[in-house]
């Protein structure tokens, strides 16, 4: 019998988790990490940088590279706020807005295929499954502390 670990393991290589670049948009290469980057900040609408930062789960210099990166692309604004001028607003640019809805529509179509591979029962179990295990590790200490990077 396959273990938990070799399971999850086979998925990561399977979703490209492990490639350099999740994604080529617009003629910018785009890692994984740059990508739940926008994400957060999409989601979040304006947040502050440590807000990202602990939504991400990473630490503040770590993540301050990835956002000074992702503003030289001109994907990211950062702004000091008008309330606190020792804490940071990010925003999507135009460009950065296009980017993430890309990722979004090319993530949403590669699960809605994966998806056309299974009956309603099986996808509503793979659902509320994935969604039990997000619930359990939300519960858990970190397994291990790799930087994001």
């Amino acid at each position: 019998m396959e273990s938990v670990r070799e399971l999850l393991q086979i998925m990561t290589r399977r979703f490209g988790f492990l490639n350099k670049n999740c994604c080529s948009i617009g003629g910018f290469d785009i890692s994984l990490v740059q990508s739940h980057i926008l994400y957060e900040i999409d989601r979040q609408h304006k947040p502050s940088i440590q807000k990202v930062a602990e939504a991400l789960g990473t630490d503040i210099t770590t993540f301050s590279r990835q956002i000074q990166s992702l503003i030289k692309m001109k994907l990211v604004k950062k702004i000091p706020d008008p309330d606190d001028r020792r804490v940071y607003i990010l925003s999507l640019t135009t460009e950065g807005k296009y980017v993430a809805a890309t990722i979004d529509q090319q993530m949403n179509a590669y699960l809605e295929e994966v998806f056309s591979h299974m009956n309603d029962f099986e996808k509503e179990t793979v659902i509320r499954s994935i969604r039990l295990l997000n619930q359990a590790m939300a519960k858990s200490s970190p397994c291990c502390s790799t930087p994001m990077g």
